[in-house]
């Protein structure tokens, strides 16, 4: 039961629902009085919410979240630096770190008329559609690239990158440069600077910088943000 509930709660990241109950079980691919008798328990814990027909990830599932130690522990120390980054930019702010094959987000600040964003705080994107997760995959070790690259490459936008061999070009700036570009390829019209932030010799999250395309400016917005991540990087290693 607790694998079936599993595949229940997998429905939701990392933008998907509020889901009626015959969709979950069509995403589930299991009988809908089993999710019927599955979320109604998901609901009673708190693990999921009802809203008339509709089911959607629970206030409960947030807070087990925030209880993971390295993630609070990191978000607790990027905070300070991520909000000095803000403050030298006024743009959408964000800290994630990699999970398996995909970047789960720790922290957002909002910029000034932020763009809508397919990520938020807890979900998860595709390594390869981020500028978080493609610095976060540079810096990964060159048998993560090899698995990523093997795979066909997942498309957000037209503008993702499903080429392997392109990938890898942006790869090996990003390990020569130490900042990775995001050119619409999560969302249209909104293009991101990122930086990896290591612990000691080990990458442990990339931070980043989300910009309405009108008025990216690379040039006066990467300075800030590797001085954000090598300021981060430091006091981990102080930490390490």
């Amino acid at each position: 039961m607790l694998e079936k509930s599993a595949l229940i709660l997998n429905c939701f990241p990392p933008t998907g629902g509020p889901f009626r109950l015959t969709e979950l079980s069509e995403l589930t691919g299991l009988p809908k009085a089993t999710v019927h008798r599955l979320v109604t328990d998901l609901v009673r814990l708190g693990w999921l919410e009802r809203s008339e027909a509709h089911y959607r990830l629970g206030v409960k599932m947030f807070e087990l979240g925030a209880l993971v130690p390295r993630r609070r522990d990191l978000r607790h120390v990027a905070l300070p630096f991520l909000q000095d980054l803000f403050e030298a930019t006024h743009e959408t702010i964000n800290l994630g770190v990699r999970e398996g094959l995909e970047v789960v987000y720790l922290e957002r600040i909002h910029g000034h008329n932020a763009p809508q964003l397919p990520s938020y705080i807890g979900g998860s994107l595709p390594l390869t559609c981020t500028g978080v997760g493609k610095a976060l995959l540079a810096f990964s070790g060159g048998e993560l690239t090899e698995e990523v690259l093997s795979r066909p490459l997942p498309s957000i936008t037209p503008y993702s990158i499903t080429d392997p061999a392109r990938l890898r070009t942006v790869l090996e700036k990003i390990q020569v440069s130490g900042l990775a570009y995001e050119e619409q390829e999560s969302t249209v019209g909104v293009s991101c600077i990122a930086a990896p932030v290591f612990a000691g010799d080990t990458i442990a999250a990339a931070l980043s910088v989300s910009v309405p395309r009108d008025r990216f400016r690379p040039a006066q917005l990467a300075p800030a943000v590797r001085t954000a991540a090598l300021a981060l990087s430091r006091l981990l290693r102080q930490g390490a």
